[in-house]
C-alpha cells in the first residue's frame, strides 16, 4: 500500500508582490493550502489571487481566519466577548467564500491561524466555536492538531477532521507547540525539518524540545509560509518525502 500525506501551507499572510511570488512558490508544492481572510493579514485582492493560484495548481484551498488582530498577527483575543468573535470569524470566512464563489473556487477546510489556533486546540468553548462556523458555513472539514478540543468538536460536529503536524517547529511533551518566545521553537534549517518531516510521516512519531520521543499521527503536514526561506524548504521536504516512496496527496 502506498503510504500518503498531505503537505500543507499558511499562505497570502504576505503583501505584495512579492508576498504573492512566495505564495506561487509555495504553491507549486504543496497539496493543500490555507488562506488568510482578514484577520491578521490578507485583502480582497490576495485572497482573490492566492485562490487563483491555488486552482492553478490543483491545490485544495481553506480558510484561515484567527482574532481579528492584524497588529500582532492574530496573537491577541485583545478582550472581545465570545459573540464578537464567532461574528468576526464568520465574516472572515464568508468573505474568502464570496471571492472564491466569484472565481468558480471553493473553501474546502477551515483552519485557525495563530493564537486561535493554539487556544481552540485547549479550549473546550473555543473549539465548538470553530466547528459550529465549519457548520454553519458548509465548509466540511476542519484542520488541527491531533487529540485535541478541535478534533474532539469537529467530530462531534459531524466534520471531517484533517490532523496537522509541523516540520518547522519544535514539540512539548503534551503535543503542543513550543512557544514561540522559548529558544528554538522554531526550526530554521532544513535539515532538521526534513529529519522531523520524515520522522512524523515514516514512523507517526515526534521527539519534543525536551528530548522525549512520543507519538503523533497526522494526516498533513503543515510548512509555514511565513518562515524565511519557506519556498526552498517546501521543495525540500516535498522531494525528501517522495524519496521514501512518500505520495504527496490533499
Amino acid at each position: 500500500m502506498t503510504r500518503r500525506i498531505c503537505l500543507n501551507a499558511d499562505i497570502g499572510e504576505l503583501p505584495g508582490e512579492a508576498g504573492r511570488a512566495l505564495d506561487r512558490a509555495i504553491l507549486r508544492v504543496v497539496s493543500r493550502c490555507s488562506i488568510a481572510c482578514g484577520g491578521h493579514a490578507g485583502d480582497a485582492a490576495s485572497m482573490a489571487q492566492t485562490l487563483e493560484m491555488a486552482q492553478e495548481f490543483g491545490v485544495l484551498a481553506g480558510a484561515h481566519p484567527s482574532y481579528p488582530d492584524r497588529a500582532g498577527f492574530g496573537r491577541s483575543r485583545n478582550n472581545m466577548s465570545g459573540a464578537e468573535l464567532a461574528v468576526s470569524l464568520k465574516d472572515q470566512v464568508s468573505e474568502l467564500q464570496r471571492i472564491a464563489a466569484a472565481t468558480g473556487a471553493q473553501v474546502r477546510h477551515i483552519k485557525p491561524h495563530g493564537a486561535l489556533y493554539n487556544d481552540a486546540a485547549k479550549d473546550e468553548g473555543l473549539a465548538g466555536m470553530v466547528a459550529a462556523l465549519c457548520v454553519e458555513t458548509g465548509i466540511p472539514a476542519l484542520l488541527g492538531p491531533p487529540a485535541s478540543e478541535m478534533e474532539r468538536a469537529a467530530r462531534t460536529g459531524g466534520l471531517t477532521y484533517i490532523a496537522e503536524g509541523f516540520a518547522d517547529r519544535a514539540y512539548e511533551a503534551d503535543l503542543s507547540l513550543t512557544p514561540r518566545n522559548l529558544p528554538g521553537a522554531v526550526f530554521h534549517d532544513p535539515e532538521t525539518q526534513r529529519a522531523q518531516a520524515l520522522s512524523i510521516a515514516l514512523r507517526h512519531e515526534v521527539t519534543t524540545r525536551t528530548g522525549e520521543t512520543i507519538p503523533l499521527h497526522v494526516q498533513t503536514l503543515c510548512l509555514h509560509g511565513d518562515t524565511p526561506g519557506a519556498a526552498e524548504n517546501a521543495a525540500l521536504l516535498r522531494a525528501a518525502l517522495e524519496a521514501q516512496g512518500i505520495a504527496i496527496c490533499p
